[in-house]
């Protein structure tokens, strides 16, 4: 019987090895709109679908981030600044998008843009800190989606929606995994409705990644503005030595995080340009070996796994 059942595990990872080897033809005719190409994951994929020889089209927030961009491509790569949070950046990227796809449609529409700070612990931020994050993270995604769907209906093409590992489960306050999470529910019930129109809807959940949003202390930096501004209230409760316990437990995390950043991108090719692309991605090992078994367990499991990490509060029970 194990027997029989090892066969078919085998017989079924082989068969979508195989499957997912599939290339779509004729890519260097197909249309890629990325957001957020000023740094990190979608600076690296628009370079690398140039090299594969699709026609980029990359959205940077900042006009120094576009030129940096085209100096570092081929002259078929094109930029437009893009604001996800303001409703006229948004229109008027569409319709330069339109006009340079013409008839052929969207081949693939990649949501790259995000933030992550500010993020604490929830009492210590207000309001305005978490609609800093779902502005980008969440509402600037849905936005350009809704706004560049009939264009990707038109060519059957792809939507690549960048969440993250924390987007199954909630390490820490703040707005990022909110969004996350918002993320993953708008993806499935997208690529439900889209299922009949023949375009697909991927995911990708990266790991923890040094890029801009993480790398020079800047989570550490964000933790101590939060603490700046918290109640008097909230700073007896926790006490004055938690924050640096915070951002200690941070910083010792920080040598494990991935610097290559082309596990990521690699997982938004192979949804773009794959005949049979995955409906999610775990890119990193952290992804895939703590993250999303950690997202499976009893929450108790869960909830002290994660307790284990992080510092108690002064007044703490």
């Amino acid at each position: 019987m194990w027997l029989y059942l090892a066969v078919l595990v085998g017989l079924y990872y082989l068969l979508r090895w195989y499957r997912e080897r599939q290339v779509v033809s004729n890519l260097q005719d197909k249309y890629v709109f990325i957001t957020g190409c000023d740094s990190g994951f979608g600076n690296q994929l628009a370079r690398q679908l140039d090299l594969r020889g699709l026609r980029v089209l990359a959205a940077c927030l900042t006009e120094k981030g576009a030129e940096q961009l085209r100096d570092r491509t081929s002259d078929r790569l094109e930029t437009v600044i893009l604001d996800v949070t303001k409703t006229e950046s948004i229109a008027a990227a569409t319709q330069w998008v339109k006009e340079h796809v013409g008839d052929r449609g969207l081949w693939g529409l990649v949501n790259n843009a995000g933030v992550f700070m500010p993020s604490a612990p929830n009492e210590w931020l207000t309001k305005q800190d978490f609609v800093k994050i779902l502005d980008v993270n969440l509402l600037g995604l849905i936005e350009v989606t809704l706004s560049l769907l009939p264009l990707v209906r038109k060519a059957r093409g792809r939507v690549v929606n960048v969440s993250s590992c924390l987007g199954r489960v909630s390490l820490l306050g703040g707005g990022y995994s909110i969004s996350k999470y918002g993320v993953e529910a708008f993806s499935d019930s997208l690529r439900r409705e889209l299922s009949y129109f023949g375009v697909k809807v991927a995911v990708i959940e990266p790991g923890y990644f040094k890029t801009g949003l993480t790398r020079n202390g800047r989570i550490a930096q964000g933790i101590q503005e939060a603490w700046d501004h918290a109640s008097p209230e909230v700073k007896e409760i926790y006490g004055e030595k938690f924050p640096a316990s915070l951002m200690k437990s941070t910083v010792r995390l920080e040598p494990s995080w991935c610097k290559n950043l082309s596990l990521v991108t690699d997982c938004m090719e192979h949804a773009l340009t794959a005949c049979h692309p995955r409906t999610r991605y775990s890119a990193g090992w952290d992804a895939k070996l703590f993250y999303l078994p950690v997202s499976y367990m009893p929450s108790f499991l869960a909830d002290a796994i994660n307790n284990w990490n992080f510092p108690r509060p002064a007044k703490s029970l």
